[in-house]
């Protein structure tokens, strides 16, 4: 678990008296996820970390975290199965998706999956900070700029990708479209 390591829900002290929330993060991303882990330290957080789904389930059976930062896209499988099993084990953990894959589909899934918010990498650890006590944010303000022709299409995409749960063939038969073409496509990020 990268070299930090579960740990109780019993509450960690400091001098003061005061109590550090516990705080899962699960991304595959080696470096960003030690700077984000040291960055969520320095904000008093006790941050345990895991670079796999695997990993992430296993933390979630150690312990129960006060709340989880979780990347969609592991190297294996779905972050929204991590937030997913949280919601399972401990509906009162707070977890927040964060990728740099956003798109509509993607949130509305973590969303349905038990995620309380979602974030588009790159998110700086004040944002996570605040987006991790905010909770629901009031009503969206309108963009400035619109989506791209492009970006419309790779949104609707990955709204058919999300129905047919993911499945590529499935999702290549219904948009009638090449397996291996709709493969790029979902490896890409998203378009402007």
């Amino acid at each position: 678990m990268d070299g930090h390591t579960a740990q109780s829900n019993d509450a960690f002290r400091t001098g003061d008296g005061a109590s550090h929330p516990s705080l899962l993060i699960v991304d595959d991303d080696r470096p960003f996820l030690a700077r984000l882990a040291k960055a969520m330290e320095t904000r008093g957080y006790r941050v345990t970390t895991a670079g796999s789904v695997d990993e992430g389930m296993s933390a979630i059976v150690s312990f129960s975290p006060d709340f989880a930062i979780i990347d969609v896209r592991l190297g294996d499988g779905n972050g929204l199965d991590v937030v997913a099993e949280i919601k399972r084990r401990h509906p009162e953990t707070r977890s927040l998706v964060l990728t740099g894959y956003g798109n509509i589909a993607s949130a509305v899934s973590a969303i349905k999956r038990g995620a309380f918010d979602y974030l588009a990498k790159p998110a700086d650890a004040d944002e996570i900070d605040a987006a991790l006590h905010g909770g629901v944010s009031e009503k969206p303000v309108l963009p400035e700029n619109l989506m791209s022709a492009d970006r419309v299409r790779w949104e609707h995409i990955q709204r058919i990708y999300e129905m047919c749960g993911r499945n590529v063939s499935e999702t290549a038969r219904r948009l009638n479209m090449h397996r291996r073409t709709l493969q790029r496509i979902l490896a890409k990020r998203a378009p402007k």
